[in-house]
Parts: C-alpha cells; structure tokens; sequence
C-alpha cells in the first residue's frame, strides 16, 4: 500500500514541501496508521519526522492529518484497501517544524492563559479532600477526558484564521470544564477572563471540532455552555440595570 506523506525540512529552505511516496507491506506491518509510520521510519527513510509515544490515545502526540480527517495515527486503522493510496500531513493551519510535526507553543499558552488547575477561596480543613457528589462529578464527563490533541483546534477556521486571538475548541472546552466543577470557587473570574469578542465569541458554532475529535468528545457543546453561562450573567445585570 502506498503511503503519500508531507514532508518539509526547514534546514533545506530551497526544496519546497512535498508529498513523498512509501511503499509498505501491509502483511509485515502492524495494523494502525501509527504502525505504518514507525516502520518507514525504522526500515526506509530515518529522517521522517513525526512525534508519538503511548500508542493507546492517551497522549494526544501523534495527531495528524490523514486522508483529510484530524485525528491520531495510534487510533487510526490502515483501509486494507492497497488500491486507495494514503495521504498524510500535519495538523492544517499550524506552524510545521519540521514534515509532521507542527509548533504548539501558541496552543499550549492558551490553556495556560485559562489557569487550568482548581482554585479555591476557602481552603478545605486540614486533612480534608475537596469533596464533591457524584451528580456533580458527573458534569465533568466527556471533558476531562480531552488529550490536547488539537486535533479540534486545528479543524476549526475560526482558529485557522484568528489563533492569536480566539482560543479555539479544545482550549475553551477545557475552560468549561473548570466552569463546571463544583470544587472549584473562582467560577465568575473565569467567566468574567473568557467574556470577550475575540477569546469566545469567534465560535460560530459550525461544529467540525465535534466531528473530528478522536476522543468522540464535544467541545462545540461546551462553548455553548460557556456562552449560555455569560448570556444568563448578561441578563440578570441588564434586569438589575433595568430596575433602577
């Protein structure tokens, strides 16, 4: 089966990026598209670069473009179909380092920009936890389980065009799930950092981040809530405004 992979080397800044073709057995070779690319790797061509590590879907690494869709190469069968050539490329509208490897640096600020990490105003009593039900635990599901894959991001044009400023799906997902979290005490500084034109409002909602995730999670719903959130604090300090 052929494999069409992109590959660019900025150490070669005269040869353009490319597709390049690989010609792989798939009798000797594993059957997930990670598989595929390790062993090109490792019998034809050492300098393909690209990242993985936990080939399980747990650490986001390898997320990449295949045959159009964002999703993980470890969670990505290989169509047995030899007639249907394979097409591979980094995550669309990201900073490529180098063939498959694209720049997070700009993602990984955004999720630290939403301070990630609970806080609370009342600590609870020493050698107490931070308890909570299990209703309220449950709220939290289908968002703690997001990877930072960007594999949401990275489908979404609101962030192709505007990822200085909006902070994209997979970020905003994460913000809600703080939102959300019944432990956590400073709900309204964060809604009060995510009430702005650019960071929430350049959502329109046009769903590809839910289409795509590898994780089958919904980060189109979570920025719902988080803008029904801001809308329900908007009207209340209209009314209150209104009755003065």
């Amino acid at each position: 089966k052929t494999f069409k992979i992109y590959r660019w080397n900025p150490d070669d800044s005269a040869a353009p990026p490319k597709l390049q073709n690989y010609d792989i057995d798939l009798n000797e070779c594993g059957p997930m598209m990670l598989d595929a690319l390790i062993k090109i790797k490792n019998e034809v061509d050492a300098t393909l670069t690209f990242r993985r590590s936990c080939r399980e879907g747990i650490c986001g690494s390898c997320a990449m473009n295949i045959d159009g869709t964002n999703t993980l190469a470890c969670l990505s069968h290989i169509d047995a179909d030899s007639s249907k050539p394979v097409k591979i490329y980094p995550l669309p509208h990201m900073s490529v380092v180098k063939d498959l490897v694209c720049d997070f640096a700009n993602f990984y600020e955004q999720y630290r920009s939403i301070e990630p990490w609970l806080q609370r105003k009342t600590p609870p009593a020493e050698g107490v936890e931070n308890l909570q039900s299990q209703e309220d635990r449950a709220k939290l599901d289908g968002m703690y389980e997001c990877i930072l894959c960007a594999c949401c991001s990275a489908s979404c044009p609101s962030y192709w065009w505007q990822s200085e400023k909006y902070l994209g799906p997979a970020v905003l997902q994460q913000a809600f799930r703080w939102i959300d979290d019944s432990r956590d005490e400073f709900t309204e500084e964060r809604l009060d950092a995510l009430d702005d034109a650019f960071k929430l409002y350049k959502c329109h909602s046009i769903l590809n981040c839910s289409a795509t995730c590898p994780k089958h999670l919904h980060p189109a719903r979570a920025i719902a809530n988080v803008k029904n959130r801001l809308a329900q604090r908007h009207s209340k300090l209209f009314q209150a405004a209104a009755s003065q």
